[in-house]
Order: C-alpha cells, then sequence, then structure tokens
C-alpha cells in the first residue's frame, strides 16, 4: 500500500487485490482523473501495463487476451466518453462470458451535472451487460475505506470469473483532488492491519469456485438415451477448451455420433482422433435428401450454436431431443426446442459418458455421414488446390495447410468466419481458434487478434475483410509492443461480401445495394501498413501464402472479386451435392 496520499493507498490497496487475486495484465488508456489507479496498475510489479491511446481499442486489446488466456484482464480510462467507447468490447465480453474487469474513473458528485468538464453519466453505463456495476464512492484512508477497496476488487474478480457464468465488471471510481501522487501529510489514517496489508500473498476475501461436476444419475441417465438413440450426432460449436477433444473423440466413438465440428471448436483441427470430425455439414445439409437420410433423434451440443444456417435449420427442423452443455450458465439455445441444458464440467460430462457406454454398436447415420464427408472433401479439394486464380473459399482451404502447431487464429464475423466454417479442412494442426462470436461484430477484431497475440505468445493469424480493417485500423499502433509474429491477411473485395448472400441482393437495384450494403470504400492497404510502418505484402497466388505468413508481423493483402463471390461459393455447393448424389 503506497501511503503518499489517501488517493494512493487506495488505489493501491485495491491494485493489490487484482493481483493476490490473479489479474496479470491491465490496458490503461490515458487520461488525468484516471491517475491514481493508473499509476498503481504501472508500479505493481505483478501486472503487465499495456498502454493504448484508443479506449475502444484498448477494450478489445483487452477483450482478446482474456480470451486466450481465460484470466481477467483489467481496462482503465479516464471520466466521459472514454467509458462510453469500451461499450461496444464490453456488449462481446458479456455474450462470450470472457471476464474483464472495466474499471471507470470519474468526477466526484460534487462535481457532477453542474457543466464541469469531461464529465458525463458513467453509472451503470453497460446496462444490463455486466455481471456487477459498483459506484465504488469517494472514500478516506481509513480502516473502513481500505477495506471496501479492497473488498471490492475481490468481489469484482469473482463475478467476473463467474457465479456462475464469467463476463465484464463495471467500477465506476470517483477521484478528489490530487490526482498526481503527491505527498500529503497525515491523509492515510488507517490503523486496522488488514486493511493497510491485507493478507499478504492472499486475497482479503477469496471466493470458491461452484463444483461443476456431473452426478452419477446425470451420468446414467443421459448415457441411456444416447445408447438408445438410433440417429445421434454431437454438435461442437465455439469453445475454448482444447481439453474436451479427446474426450469427446472418445464418446463419438463409444456412441457412434459423428461429431459436426466448426473450427472454432477446437475439435476440427489438432492431435486428437478425428475419424468421427464433419468438417462439410454445411454444404451437405443443403441436399434435401441427405437431410432425410441422417434425421437425428438425439442431439448433443457442446459450445455454441455453430454459424451454420443449414445446420440451424436441419436441428430446428429435425424434432430431436437435444441436450445442450453450458456450465457457464447461458442460455445459447435458438431453436427453442432443447430438451435439457447441462450446467456441468463438459471434458467430465463427455469422459463419463463415454464409459458408461464401452464399445456401443455403431449406428447406420455416421456411415452415411462419413462417406459423405469423404466425398465432399474431395471435391472440394478438387476444385480449390491448385487455382490460379484467388477466391475467398480457395484462401481458407489454403489457410488449413499453412496453419502451424501452436498458432493462434483470430477471425472476422461476416464473411471470414463462414467460410472458414464452410472450407476449413480437418487437420492434426493443433492450432487455437478464437473470434469475436458472441455479439458478432467485426468493429474491434484487429485489436483483438493484437491482444491475444501478446497476451498468450503465440504467432498469430488474424483474418478479416477491408471492412473489418476499416473499422479497427487505430488498432494497429498496438503491435508496436507485441513481440510474437502477427500476420494479418486482409481480404480485400471492396466492400461487405456477405450482403451478395442475401435477398437484399436481389430485392435492390444495384445503386441501392453497392450504397447502403455493398459500400465500396477503397481501402489502400498498402497505405494503412506504411501509416504504422507495418511490413505489407499482396499476394497473386495462393502459392505464395506459406512464404508471407513465415515472415513475420505484416499486412498480407489478398485482393478478391465480390461479383463473382457468390456464383463461386454456390458452384462449389452444387459440386459437393454432386458428389454425395451416389451416396443418398
Amino acid at each position: 500500500m503506497d501511503p503518499t496520499n489517501g488517493n494512493t493507498a487506495l488505489a493501491s490497496a485495491f491494485v493489490e487485490e487484482l493481483t493476490r487475486g490473479g489479474v496479470r495484465l491491465a490496458v490503461i488508456s490515458p487520461g488525468s482523473r484516471s491517475t491514481p489507479l493508473a499509476v498503481a496498475l504501472w508500479r505493481d510489479p505483478e501486472i503487465e501495463v499495456s498502454v493504448i491511446v484508443d479506449e475502444r481499442s484498448a477494450a478489445f486489446f483487452a477483450l482478446g487476451a482474456a480470451q486466450a488466456t481465460g484470466a481477467p484482464v483489467a481496462i482503465l480510462c479516464t471520466s466521459g466518453t472514454a467509458a462510453a467507447n469500451y461499450h461496444p468490447a464490453i456488449c462481446e465480453a458479456d455474450e462470450s462470458a470472457l471476464p474483464l474487469i472495466a474499471l471507470s474513473a470519474d468526477r466526484p458528485p460534487e462535481l457532477r451535472g453542474i457543466g464541469a468538464g469531461q464529465t458525463i453519466d458513467q453509472l451503470k453505463l453497460y446496462g444490463s451487460s455486466v455481471r456487477w456495476f459498483c459506484e465504488v464512492g469517494t472514500h478516506d484512508a481509513d480502516d473502513d475505506g481500505l477495506l471496501h477497496y479492497r473488498s471490492v476488487a475481490c468481489r469484482a474478480l469473482a463475478a467476473a470469473r463467474g457465479e456462475p457464468r464469467p463476463g465484464p465488471v463495471h467500477l465506476n471510481m470517483p477521484w478528489r483532488e490530487p490526482l498526481a501522487p503527491m505527498a500529503v501529510k497525515g491523509a492515510v489514517t488507517a490503523t486496522d492491519p488488514l486493511a493497510l496489508g491485507g493478507r499478504d500473498a492472499r486475497p482479503l476475501t477469496a471466493v470458491t469456485s461452484t463444483d461443476l461436476g456431473p452426478s452419477d444419475f446425470l451420468l446414467n441417465e443421459v448415457a441411456g438415451h444416447i445408447a438408445k438413440a438410433s440417429s445421434g450426432v454431437i454438435i461442437a460449436g465455439r469453445q475454448l477448451a482444447p481439453e474436451l477433444r479427446e474426450p469427446l473423440a472418445k464418446l463419438a466413438k463409444a456412441s457412434g455420433f459423428p461429431i459436426l465440428a466448426e473450427p472454432t471448436s477446437q475439435l476440427r483441427s489438432g492431435p486428437h482422433d478425428r475419424s468421427q470430425v464433419i468438417s462439410t455439414y454445411d454444404h451437405l445439409l443443403r441436399d434435401e435428401a441427405f437431410r432425410a437420410s441422417v434425421k437425428p433423434d438425439l442431439v448433443l451440443r457442446f459450445g455454441a450454436m455453430p454459424t451454420s444456417k443449414p445446420l440451424r435449420t436441419w436441428l430446428t427442423a429435425s424434432g430431436a431431443d437435444q441436450i445442450g452443455v453450458d456450465p457457464h450458465g447461458g442460455w445459447h439455445e435458438p431453436t427453442g426446442r432443447a430438451a435439457a441444458i447441462l450446467r456441468a464440467d463438459p471434458i467430465r460430462l463427455a469422459s463419463g459418458w463415454a464409459a458408461r457406454l464401452g464399445d456401443h454398436q455403431q449406428q447406420a447415420a455416421p456411415v452415411r455421414w462419413l462417406e459423405a464427408e469423404a466425398a465432399a472433401r474431395e471435391a472440394l479439394s478438387a476444385e480449390l488446390e491448385g487455382l490460379v486464380k484467388i477466391s475467398e473459399p480457395g484462401l481458407h482451404h489454403a489457410l488449413g495447410r499453412a496453419h502451424a502447431d501452436g498458432d493462434l487464429v483470430y477471425t472476422a464475423s461476416s464473411m471470414p468466419i463462414r467460410d472458414q466454417e464452410a472450407f476449413l479442412p480437418p487437420s492434426e494442426t493443433d492450432a487455437l481458434f478464437l473470434s469475436n462470436r458472441g455479439a458478432n461484430g467485426i468493429d474491434g477484431l484487429i485489436s483483438s487478434g493484437i491482444g491475444a497475440a501478446h497476451a498468450s505468445g503465440r504467432p498469430t493469424t488474424i483474418v478479416t475483410g477491408d471492412l473489418g480493417l476499416l473499422h479497427d485500423v487505430g488498432g494497429l499502433a498496438a503491435l508496436r509492443d507485441v513481440s510474437t509474429p502477427v500476420r494479418i491477411i486482409v481480404i480485400d473485395n471492396d466492400g461487405g461480401g456477405i450482403f451478395g448472400f442475401l435477398p437484399q441482393a436481389e430485392a435492390l437495384k444495384d445503386e441501392e445495394f453497392e450504397a447502403l450494403l455493398g459500400t465500396p470504400r477503397g481501402v489502400d492497404v498498402a497505405k494503412a501498413a506504411a501509416l504504422f510502418n507495418l511490413r505489407h505484402q499482396r499476394l497473386e497466388s495462393l502459392a505464395e501464402l506459406p512464404g508471407a505468413l513465415s515472415a513475420g508481423t505484416s499486412l498480407i493483402e489478398i485482393a478478391v472479386d465480390r461479383g463473382s463471390n457468390v456464383a463461386h461459393h454456390r458452384h462449389l455447393t452444387d459440386r459437393v451435392l454432386r458428389a454425395i448424389a451416389p451416396l443418398r
């Protein structure tokens, strides 16, 4: 605790508790009113501080770091609209259940609502998007004040980690002068050793986690349903734990259920048994005859619902009993038809069910899935390998061969995440696939990927479009302090490619569509790279991709034709459906 004055004492006591509770990274945006906390964070030897000027970029940088590590990250800004710029990342952290500690400095109550500069209403600024809000208040550095600040830090960490659902918390912290660490004699009046120093290396108040171990009844009951199912399927959606790979692969073998795995499930790629993994479901489920042949009567879903619209439509229409596994108190159930949502550890569930099933008889449906997967993968490879002309599907197919063990891949929403789901082939590469698919925005994607790279130390590939780069071009400034390679692939189709797949593309006149949805902006990727002194390379062939990725931190520009993109996607799906026609 720093006794220089009352503010330094309160701020340093608060930061001590953050440190003892496990915070190791704080992202600060500069400002005067936040000085007491900024200095306390900077001076704490256990906390690494990243200074990012733009608050929106700072918050997404922290979000990416929290997603890559699973650890809570603190973000600090000054008063006024600075805190409002945190809101998009707070929304994503809420929907994705990521632990952020948002610290907004504020004017004291007597300076609010009277026209004082840089002052807005910051109380409950983020509404229902935070797990807990606290107006920390103005306090003297006495026993009660110091204990209050320590206790608030402990409670904030507990809420961010999950009670039971992880997510962001917001602490609004008003400060009176002096804001600088200037000595004020007699400002610290506390005498209680607990207020002054806390509990040494331990938090003032430790909070135990909820036991998510499944009961024997739950394991036996669901294992019985799995054994009786005539046509079951496992859906593996976005989740962060590579440790789920082996248990889920064993469950698939024991049950005979195929695993429909999107890349961000961590199941499509990795060193685990992938013999039951299906990667081409987005294409296969567009075929009416195939949908009917694999109609399930039981669905086990781990993680969030995948992006694929054909998959969602098929599940909704199937009438199958759906069992969702969500240990953190979310409600990822857009079909409205789930029979149960299990609040239990997914690894222990999968392991327990596999053990109870033993050598269960394989079903007929998985054979159809596996045969169709093999035919579809062969058809896609024949179409996408060795092409001279670069396409968006071809890029994701090529990236599947270019990713290396230990890589982190951060993919933008909109078209990149959909193309990754549809075209990334399974592989034994042990990479971590992340995305901001809670609120599904493209804003802040660059900053999120850079934050994930910085916090994890993994070589990172960020995949975004030209509009995604434009949304967060200022986030490139954060690369200055990141030592691990960050390769930013910019798919430049001069606008919003996803809208060409929507009914608006046919319902609107061409000039209306381009003005309102296509929105070409002529982003010059080379100039963006030059602004931040980054290496830039524009690829003329996907054969250049491995070399570009190995060159270190850079912006890799890949120009594609938005006008022909929809037709190319439809051609590829048609090619897959023709390949599986003999299997119907």
